[in-house]
């Protein structure tokens, strides 16, 4: 029987422990251990970007993060993003402006939006497809994701 290895980190604000393999992915334990499905199992190699988290304030694929790598650290998923019940401005946009479709890369992308948002709060179009490009998207195509965020910016400024 594989050895359990006992992890403590804080997930979405919430100090949170959990048993898991060596083996085992973050996004494995998000999905089938915490029941945390926001993030999405889209290529399990690290090529689309669907399972998107912020690890310690940074975008990471979390199919390619080991789980026993986030002792002590602070994880944040796309159910942690909104604020207070109210979505956050980036989800709001990607509402409003038809950013999404299918909803597999949508978790992701608004994930790496928001890590986007908080370094550079108005960022260029060009920062946008930058910073995005690790997200792929086979339904929407790219101008509504972008024109998303970029109106999310704007929101934000607003406040």
């Amino acid at each position: 029987m594989p050895r359990k290895h006992h992890i403590e980190t804080t997930i979405n604000g919430e100090s949170t422990d959990f048993l898991c393999e060596a083996r085992q992915s973050l996004l494995e334990v998000l999905r089938d251990t915490l029941h945390l499905t926001g993030a999405k199992e889209g290529c399990n190699n690290g090529n689309c970007g669907a399972c998107t988290v912020l690890l310690d304030g940074q975008p990471v694929d979390s199919c390619l993060v080991l789980a026993v790598e986030v002792q002590g650290a602070s994880i944040e998923t796309v159910e942690g993003i909104a604020e207070c019940g109210h979505l956050h401005a980036v989800q709001q946009c990607f509402l409003e402006d038809a950013a999404l479709q299918c909803g597999v890369c949508t978790p992701g992308f608004i994930v790496a939006a928001k890590a986007l948002l908080d370094r550079k709060p108005q960022p260029t179009e060009e920062d946008i497809r930058f910073d995005l490009a690790g997200n792929l998207c086979r339904c929407t195509g790219y101008d509504k994701i972008v024109r998303a965020v970029q109106n999310a910016a704007e929101r934000l400024a607003a406040k």
